[in-house]
Formats: structure tokens, sequence, C-alpha cells
């Protein structure tokens, strides 16, 4: 390899390679997560009531809107990799060009989209008077830093192609303590709210964006840019949007189906949408942690694709989900061990509505800590088959498995008041998971072994 950074992600030991390029994601995925987290905590301990609910109420929405765009950066991704299994790196600046033009491109327009429709938005989910005011401040500064993450997200997603997760890792954990710092700074020092922490993020976000640019330009190996080649490449930008926007697609199922869910939290009151907040932020850093073994495995199952070792790719399988498993075991494990005490970051005692918001936010955490590997194993299956060439088959799968399972549970159970309260809701999450899971593993099997045997060798499906 010409770049220390770089990673063989074809040959050797690759369950201890997938794990040890796994790390680093896991961790920025934490970090990620820990700007939110920031936000919470900072509002939760020094902001004003219901500061907390304010803030997670919009967390379903920014994924519903981001996620299709995001979704190309996957693309970007399995692009990346397969090429450098071929190590072509001709057409690697093609893609690196046409996946900055995409970031920057729908950064803006989809940024300005969010600002003007914001309160809009908030208002069809049912989100509470007592909160919108706050939502809406904050959504609204969230959305002025979306160029940064797509420039952020579409950089990273290029270099982890190649293994390179150190990296990407190194600049988030920079741009995290800058966020914590200014989080406290503008709240307790200028007195702002979740004004304030917003601010801190999308700074914290401009920072991280700005730094992967600078490691792209100075990039010595597989990767490299110069501002006077860049153009976009129409058939490079084929190819990723042919895996990226039924990726897209996919995230915007699943998280519509949240904002459902998030909207059958709003009719439990402000006190369960606190609760629901506190929970979910814990659970993140499980699904952050299994997610990034996913997206981890779709680049080196693209890589082989690339090099044409598809006998490698069953095996990469079973070690991603192996790990997976051992992510849910470890992180869910510790947040139940911890519960109360993590809890209490977010939600004051001194709160009125202490007592249900914190019986909210234990119903969920317990039930969504102990089957999560579910939803893990779902999102890893959906990205090997992203990896051997099929992008339209997970997403159809998540429309049915997802989405129409758990609208059929929250309009035939939640809504008709059989089960109505947040176990209610979140009993559907487990029950979606499982039965994606299944039809995912089922397809993989047969669409390796089609693959194995040449049938379909180069064709999207």
């Amino acid at each position: 390899m010409e770049n220390k950074h770089e990673v063989d992600m074809t040959s050797g030991n690759l369950f201890s390679k997938l794990f040890f390029v796994s790390l680093p994601l896991i961790f920025s995925g934490i970090l990620q997560l820990l700007y939110n987290a920031a936000d919470l905590i900072v509002c939760g301990s020094f902001g004003s009531n219901h500061a907390v609910g304010a803030i997670s109420a919009t967390n379903a929405l920014i994924n519903l809107i981001v996620n299709l765009f995001l979704g190309l950066s996957i693309g970007a991704n399995v692009a990346m990799a397969k090429t450098f299994g071929q190590q072509d790196k001709d057409k690697a600046k093609r893609i690196v060009y046409t996946s900055i033009i995409f970031a920057i491109t729908f950064g803006i327009l989809v940024g300005l989209f969010g600002i003007l429709m914001a309160k809009t938005f908030l208002e069809w989910m049912g989100t509470t008077d007592d909160v919108i005011e706050l939502s809406t401040t904050y959504l609204r500064i969230y959305f002025l830093g979306l160029p940064a993450s797509m420039i952020y997200n579409f950089g990273s997603s290029l270099l982890r192609a190649t293994g390179d997760t150190k990296r990407p890792f190194i600049y988030l954990a920079i741009a995290g303590v800058i966020n914590v710092l200014l989080n406290l700074f503008f709240v307790l020092a200028c007195d702002m709210d979740v004004d304030g922490v917003a601010i801190a993020t999308i700074t914290a976000q401009y920072i991280s964006a700005i730094m992967i640019m600078i490691c792209i330009i100075r990039n010595k190996g597989f990767i490299s840019f110069r501002f006077k080649e860049i153009r976009f490449y129409a058939k490079e930008a084929l190819e990723i949007i042919k895996i990226g926007i039924p990726a897209g697609i996919q995230g915007v199922i699943f998280s519509f189906s949240n904002v459902i869910i998030q909207s059958s939290v709003n009719s439990l009151g402000t006190n369960v949408m606190d609760g629901n907040g506190a929970s979910s932020s814990l659970e993140g850093f499980v699904y952050v942690a299994m997610n990034s073994v996913a997206h981890t495995s779709v680049a080196f199952i693209s890589a082989n694709v690339g090099a044409r070792k598809l006998q490698n790719i069953k095996k990469i399988v079973l070690y991603a989900l192996s790990i997976v498993l051992l992510m849910n075991l470890v992180f869910g494990g510790i947040i139940l061990l911890f519960q109360n005490g993590l809890l209490g970051l977010y939600i004051r005692s001194s709160n009125q509505g202490y007592e249900e918001a914190l019986r909210a936010a234990k119903g969920r955490l317990i039930l969504i800590c102990c089957t999560y590997f579910l939803c893990g194993f779902m999102d890893t299956l959906a990205f090997c088959l992203r990896g051997i060439g099929y992008s339209f088959t997970p997403m159809l799968v998540t429309l049915g498995g997802i989405f129409i399972t758990r609208m059929v549970w929250i309009f035939s159970i939640f809504n008709t008041g059989i089960m109505h309260n947040i176990t209610g809701i979140f009993i559907s999450y487990p029950l979606s998971w499982i039965i994606t899971a299944i039809i995912h593993m089922t397809l993989f099997i047969i669409l390796y072994k089609r693959k194995l045997n040449g049938e379909l060798v180069g064709k999207v499906v």
C-alpha cells in the first residue's frame, strides 16, 4: 500500500481487519451522537424546562430529510471500495470529484428547504405547543450546518472505502471536544438555550468538514484531490446513484416510520417526550456501534467484488454478524447496568413530571437494548446486499418489513387503545426488525449463490 492509512481488505486475517477497521468508525459514530447527547445533557441540566423534549422532537424529522441524500454517500463508499479493489486510480479521482460536488449541492439545497419548512413539518408531526418554538429554533439552526455535515459524511465515506477510518475519527474527536466546550459557553456564559447548543453543533460540523477536506487534498495514497481538476462525471455519478438513491430511499422509509412513531409519542404528552428523548439518545450508542460494523462490511465486500475474490464474501458476512452481536452485548449491557445514572443526566429530578418521564425512558430502554442485535443483523445484511450489487432489493424489503409492519402495529394496536402507552409503541421495533432480518438473510443466501455462480455478475438489481 502506498499509504499507511489504507488497508488491504481482500487478503489476510479478515476478521481481525474487519474488527479493527470498524473500531474507529464506531468511535466516530459515538462522537457524532455525543454532539446531540451534549445538547440534551446541557439543556437538561441548565436549560429551560422541556428543552430535552424540544430537541428530541426534531431527531426523527432531521433523519427523514437528510437520509435520502446521505444514501448517496453510501453509493460513493461502494463505488470507491470496488475501485480500490481494482486499483484504478483514475476512476477514483472521478468518484472523489463527483462525490464532493454532490455533497455541496445537496447540502445547500436541502439545508435551505429545511429552514423554510421547519415549523410546518413539526406542526404536521403534532409537536406540542410548549416545545414547538424551541424545536423550530433548533431545527432551523441545525439545517444551516447541513452543507458541512454532507461534506464530512461524503469525505469520510471515501476514506473508509480504502480502510482509512482513523483519520475521520480524529477529526470528529477534535470537533466533538469543541462542540461540548461551546455548548457550555453558550448556555452557561451567554445564557442561551437550544439556540446556543444548535450553534455549537453546527460550528463543530464545519470544523470537521474543513479537516476532512484538508485530509483529502493532502492525501498521497489511492484517493487524491486537485481543485483545478474538479468536475462532474456523469458515468461515476450514475454508479453512485444506482446504489445511493435506493439506500437513501430505504433510510427515508425507515425514518418516516420513526416520524409516525414520534407523532404517537407526542400524543402521550410532554413528560413522555422527555423520557423518550433521553432513552433514544442512550440507545443511539448501541445502534452506531452495530451500524458502524455494517458500514465497514460493505467496504470489505465491495473491495472483494472489485478484486474478484467472491469466496471471501461469506466469511465477511459471518464475521460482521458476530461483531454486531458483540457490540449489542457490550454497549447495551453497559447502558442497562447504569441506566439510572445515565438517564439522570438527561432528566432533572426537579422537573414536574419527572417520575412519568423516567418510567417512559426505562420502559423503552429495556425493550430496545435487549433486542437491538436484530436491528444490527438487519442493517448488516442490507449493506452486504448492496456490496454485492443489489440495492433496490433491500429497499423493497425495508418498505415491507419495517414501514408496513410498524404502521399496521401503530394503527391497529396503539391507536385503538389496546396498548396505548410507550411500550405499546415500541414493541413494533423488534417485531419489524426480526421480520426484515429473516427476509434479508434468505435473499442474501440466494443472491450470493447466484453471484458466486456468475449468473448476474456486474448487474445492479
